[in-house]
């Protein structure tokens, strides 16, 4: 998929974060370079031989009536917060609902669901099973429930895209909007797999850091020392609009999405291929009408992993060249999974509208293997006019999306 976004623009954004609890409170904090990873003291974690992950820095029950917390997975509670700080944002654009749509992503949906109730099952039998277990553990959940929220039938999707999921959304929710089918889209994705079936699986890929000694140490994208990715939850949702929509009703354009593009390796399940990397990243850029050479920056998907890193320095190289700035604030928050493209999104926008990009936290050693100008501090952006963001999944998803200034 190809979307040409001419005309599409942002106007809200919101965020749950392990930095954060907020938009404003998560680009602070980055923007300052704190990281957010902290060490699991919980009871199910202590025989876990990974005990270092990001937990969002504030508690949805407090942002939730009793009802609606109880009522869906912690999943559901991040995505509902995140979307009422994006949507009011927005103003609560007054829209026809029937053109008003909800695309929100998951690569797991409601896991922890899943986890707590096959403990009843196994434990108390089946009258210990919840009754609103089928209804918390669906993927498409989250998204379910902020259409709800907000009144939006003209359509509720969920890519399911694994780690590309929230940045999969955004492009779908471009590609509704230019097609006419409707003039605002909530979009975003979500990820809450902070839990011992989640950490054990990817510990036995031997895909996450085992620095369980060094909490904020342990996600360090490109560095030479790098050993895997940090789990965190979290989620990311901003509102996208038909420009001519949103400028009549009067509302403050934050960024716009330029270009976006989609693809799938149909190679490995999980090993990523580095030329379609390459090949997305063009794709968003032709759709955009632009050329590596107009790119101010990149948000890389760089999730600290020895060969995940590797592949993707050298796409970005092949689209954008060397000279180019390159982040990864997976440094500081940890791996969001579906909620990650999201939260690049919103990172971009904000680098964009401020003229700071953060930088990538832990780069204490770079790779000699990889030839980028990262950046390891808050770094003055203000000439960039237009960035990349990157998202890619198990599974061979890929999404590359072309940002630009409002």
């Amino acid at each position: 998929m190809v979307a040409k976004a001419v005309g599409v623009v942002v106007t809200g954004m919101g965020a749950m974060t392990p930095v954060g609890g907020t938009v404003a409170q998560t680009w602070n904090e980055l923007v300052e370079g704190r990281s957010g990873i902290t060490v699991l003291d919980q009871p199910w974690a202590q025989e876990l031989p990974v005990r270092v992950a990001g937990l969002v820095a504030a508690d949805p029950a407090t942002l939730l009536s009793t009802r609606e917390y109880r009522r869906m997975d912690r999943c559901g509670h991040l995505a509902l917060v995140a979307s009422r700080e994006a949507w009011a944002q927005a103003g609560r654009p007054a829209v026809d609902p029937d053109r008003l749509a909800v695309v929100v992503g998951s690569g797991y949906g409601g896991l922890g669901t899943v986890v707590s109730q096959v403990r009843n099952l196994d434990t108390g039998g089946p009258r210990r099973v919840s009754p609103h277990t089928l209804t918390h553990m669906m993927v498409n959940g989250p998204s379910a429930w902020v259409s709800i929220d907000i009144g939006a039938q003209g359509g509720a999707r969920t890519p399911v895209s694994a780690c590309a999921s929230g940045a999969e959304a955004i492009a779908q929710g471009v590609e509704m909007i230019t097609s006419g089918a409707v003039d605002v889209v909530v979009a975003g994705g979500v990820d809450a797999c902070v839990n011992e079936l989640a950490i054990s699986g990817f510990a036995q890929l031997r895909a996450l850091s085992t620095s369980n000694d060094d909490p904020a140490g342990a996600s360090r994208p490109f560095d030479r020392d790098r050993n895997g990715f940090v789990m965190a939850e979290g989620a990311g949702i901003i509102v996208l609009e038909r420009e001519d929509f949103a400028r009549a009703r009067g509302a403050e354009i934050l960024g716009r999405i330029a270009g976006a593009a989609v693809t799938s390796d149909a190679g490995d399940i999980v090993a990523a291929d580095q030329a379609i990397q390459h090949r997305v990243m063009q794709k968003a850029l032709t759709a955009a009408g632009l050329s590596g050479s107009d790119v101010g920056f990149v948000h890389a998907h760089a999730t600290s992993t020895p060969v995940g890193d590797l592949l993707e320095a050298g796409a970005i190289a092949a689209a954008v060249g060397g000279d180019v700035p390159v982040t990864s604030t997976k440094s500081m928050t940890g791996h969001l999974l579906g909620g990650a493209g999201t939260l690049g999104a919103i990172v971009t926008i904000q680098a964009l509208r401020t003229g700071l990009l953060p930088g990538t936290l832990n780069l204490e050693n770079p790779d000699p293997k990889i030839d980028l100008n990262v950046i390891k501090t808050t770094t003055g952006c203000a000439g960039s006019k237009t960035a990349i963001t990157n998202a890619f999944g198990f599974g061979g998803h890929s999404t590359a999306l072309v940002i630009a200034a409002a």
